[in-house]
């Protein structure tokens, strides 16, 4: 029977700004180059058994952005039904706000740098994932483009919770936890290589106008579920209810080692 696993770790910012001691040098000695590739190049180590056995996941979060439990439940169960992992652990550490309206892609990476603190160690493999309060660089507004997550290595993953909350409060029909669950298991998809980002595709799904989304209607990896106005659409159209892979994301996922 797999087992799920919980552990709250609050960091308060200035304690880590002022505090040293004998464990520093340990932490320097964590090699942390296999968590330094780029998106998919894990997916079939997060897939499959045959590296690693167990997933931990440090979800770190600027204080008051945390994810529902509901969204991380949800995030935790797509992890079990499609990946081949004994044991699936939360390691949830709270951050202060950067103080930044948006953020780019390299300014989440420094960000992970500095506070990151699980990597690979053994059989588990170790995610990073990033609730901020603020939005995304490339974001356009005025156009209704909003980003709603993305993964920039093979282990790491941002959520704008701040715009997934901003969306979900303009409808009643969908609900933050639900564009959160949605936006994770997108994420968690690229993670796992969809489309041809890692995991070669069994057959030819790629959608020409949208690189390594799927061309599938109403498959989870349709590039509308990672912007605003287009996940709210889709959410919407199924009443609320989070899309799966579809038939060839699902191909794709067990020739890669999944399920």
């Amino acid at each position: 029977m797999k087992k799920i696993s919980v552990v709250l770790l609050v960091i308060m910012a200035l304690f880590l700004g002022c505090s040293k001691d004998s464990n520093d040098s340990d932490v320097l000695k964590v090699d942390k180059t296999a968590n330094l590739k780029g998106p998919g190049d894990s997916a079939n180590d997060l897939l499959s058994d045959s590296s690693f056995k167990n997933l931990a996941i440090e979800i770190a979060y600027v204080t008051n952005f945390a994810p529902t439990e509901t969204a991380v439940s949800n995030f935790v169960a797509l992890l079990n039904e499609r990946s081949h992992k004994d044991n699936i652990s939360i390691i949830y550490k709270e951050l202060a706000s950067p103080k930044k309206d948006s953020l780019s892609i390299q300014e989440v990476f420094e960000l992970e740098k500095e506070h990151r603190t699980v990597y690979n160690n053994g059989d588990t493999l170790g995610l990073y994932i990033y609730f901020t309060d603020a939005t995304s660089g490339s974001d356009k507004p005025n156009e209704d483009l909003v980003t709603l997550g993305a993964v920039y290595r093979n282990t790491s993953m941002v959520i704008y919770e701040a715009t997934i909350r901003n969306l979900a409060s303009r409808s009643s029909l969908i609900s933050t936890s639900t564009v959160e669950a949605a936006t994770l298991s997108h994420e968690a998809g690229h993670l796992f290589g969809l489309v041809n980002l890692g995991t070669p595709s069994v057959n030819a799904h790629e959608d020409p106008d949208a690189k390594s989304h799927c061309n599938e209607q109403s498959c989870l990896m349709r590039a509308e579920l990672q912007f605003g106005w287009g996940m709210a659409k889709m959410l919407t159209a199924k009443n609320g209810a989070i899309p799966g892979f579809g038939t060839e994301c699902l191909l794709d996922l067990k020739a890669n080692g999944g399920k």
